[in-house]
């Protein structure tokens, strides 16, 4: 199931009080994520990679306790397991995970070495659906699995080339999530592959066409208006379904 042309503003707001488990909040995308949710008086589970302080530490000092911090690698499935065992008990309304990395652009995939075609994949499509499937059990039965894809992780429209092994662990992250949601057929919850769109950031760069604010917002919009749609939706910022 799948929906084509929301309109965000036209999408009612986050409903306060709502939970939240986003994984891979220190900064960028996932830090302004963490803002717009806890900022519409979401509860925030956020989590970083390492013990060290981070932006999202800051952000949660504003945020009179909306946001508890968490620790994980998605990389490590231990680590997985840990947090999972940490959470035991809770329940969210909303299971995001942002955690991704990219290398260099202009790198075919015959050019790239061994070592960092892993690295890209585990972190981009191994680690998410571990999370996804040891986490999925805190998720109300009809709540919101989501994780950030990317227009680029599109078959259908890869039609310039460019960025190869990004562009394959954004498709394998999206053929993993039909697996997964093939397997979960008849289910209540959401699932949502979400393209937030080409954004200024550490990952993105300087040249991108969106700053974090024209992005973010219609992103948690567009969020809120599956809710309650279930399937598998793959859509953009905007709610514009992107083709496979």
């Amino acid at each position: 199931m799948s929906i084509t042309n929301l309109t965000p503003s036209s999408v009612p707001p986050s409903t306060p009080g709502a939970r939240v488990l986003l994984i891979g909040a220190s900064r960028g995308l996932g830090l302004a994520l963490a803002g717009e949710w806890a900022r519409a008086g979401w509860r925030v589970v956020g989590t970083v990679r390492g013990p060290g302080r981070t932006p999202l530490h800051d952000l949660a000092d504003t945020c009179d306790g909306r946001i508890e911090i968490e620790t994980v690698d998605v990389t490590e499935p231990a680590q997985i397991s840990a947090l999972h065992e940490r959470l035991g008990g809770r329940t969210f309304d909303l299971l995001f995970v942002n955690a991704g990395v990219t290398n260099q652009p202009e790198s075919t995939v015959a050019e790239t070495s061994t070592d960092e075609f892993n690295r890209v994949m585990v972190t981009n499509a191994l680690g998410p659906m571990r999370v996804v499937e040891s986490l999925q059990n805190l998720v109300e039965p009809t709540g919101t699995i989501g994780v950030m894809s990317s227009g680029q992780g599109s078959v259908a429209n890869n039609e310039h080339g460019g960025h190869e092994v990004y562009r394959g662990s954004k498709a394998a992250l999206n053929t993993f999530m039909r697996s997964y949601a093939a397997r979960h057929q008849g289910e209540r919850r959401t699932l949502v592959l979400m393209a937030p769109g080409w954004v200024r950031t550490d990952m993105g760069g300087p040249d991108a066409r969106l700053g974090i604010d024209e992005s973010i917002p219609n992103v948690v919009r567009t969020l809120d208006s599956l809710q309650g749609r279930p399937g598998l939706h793959y859509v953009d910022y905007l709610g514009r379904t992107v083709a496979w």
